[in-house]
């Protein structure tokens, strides 16, 4: 089975990550799918918007955390450099539009790829998880940069350390979310992609180069040092015991 559905729909391509049975976490293959598909619609002419949304009712829970464990101690900081980096700089850098159909709960990494998006449609249902210090990591995926400049640096500090959601409501009046959408939500999702779709592309791209410009510059830098703190923070007793708690269903014990 794949890992990442496809379908087009009036200009727009539609992008579904497909690991329902992992409540569609990301293992390498999904993550290599993607960005394989984006790289595709960047330069496909008849491809105006891109909507990623995730099967099933739930976005993605990020990471895959037994995969990574699957090969005993790997580089975080290697694995970011393969993986989430250059996706969420691939997201920022397209020329087109891209939609985050969050159409679940959306955690850890995932919720870094959806915050790279330009827009973000949630359904009534979805909720948002930073979800990195309940295993004893720090923010990556530019969770770090992107949160504080949606919510503010004090509500993203809040969130990271309780490990708290963020209510899909909250979100959208933070601006977090651009629009919400309950039995409409795929109503909702199609007329924004298809407006989007029949828009003037050159003039959205430069100005999506312009607010990238503008207001995260340092986006690279930032996922470097991400990686630096992550391969620090991956060899600590208390991101085992992180570890340890999450695939054993229990509450960790950090002392």
């Amino acid at each position: 089975m794949t890992t990442l559905l496809s379908s087009t729909q009036s200009g727009s391509l539609i992008l579904t990550l497909n690991r329902p049975e992992r409540a569609n976490s990301f293992n390498i293959e999904m993550v290599t799918e993607l960005q394989r598909a984006l790289a595709d619609a960047e330069t496909n002419p008849l491809v105006r918007c891109v909507v990623l949304t995730g099967s099933g009712k739930v976005f993605s829970a990020g990471q895959d955390i037994s995969e990574m464990k699957k090969g005993g101690d790997i580089s975080y900081r290697e694995h970011l450099e393969k993986t989430y980096n250059p996706l969420i700089l691939q997201i920022r850098k397209m020329g087109k539009p891209v939609i985050a159909a969050v159409n679940g709960p959306c955690a850890g990494a995932a919720l870094g790829v959806a915050l790279a998006c330009d827009l973000r449609i949630a359904k009534t249902s979805a909720y948002f998880v930073v979800g990195f210090g309940g295993i004893a990591l720090a923010p990556d995926s530019g969770v770090s940069l992107l949160l504080p400049v949606y919510i503010g640096l004090g509500r993203a500090q809040e969130y990271f350390y309780s490990n708290k959601p963020i209510s899909v409501h909250l979100a959208h009046q933070w601006g977090m979310v651009n629009q919400v959408g309950g039995f409409n939500f795929q109503t909702l999702v199609n007329r924004v992609a298809g407006n989007l779709a029949s828009g003037p592309l050159e003039a959205f791209a430069a100005g999506k180069k312009a607010f990238n410009e503008a207001v995260i510059p340092n986006l690279e830098h930032v996922l470097t040092y991400e990686g630096i703190l992550q391969e620090e923070a991956g060899k600590t007793a208390e991101h085992r015991e992180g570890v340890a708690a999450f695939l054993g269903k229990r509450k960790p014990k950090f002392t």
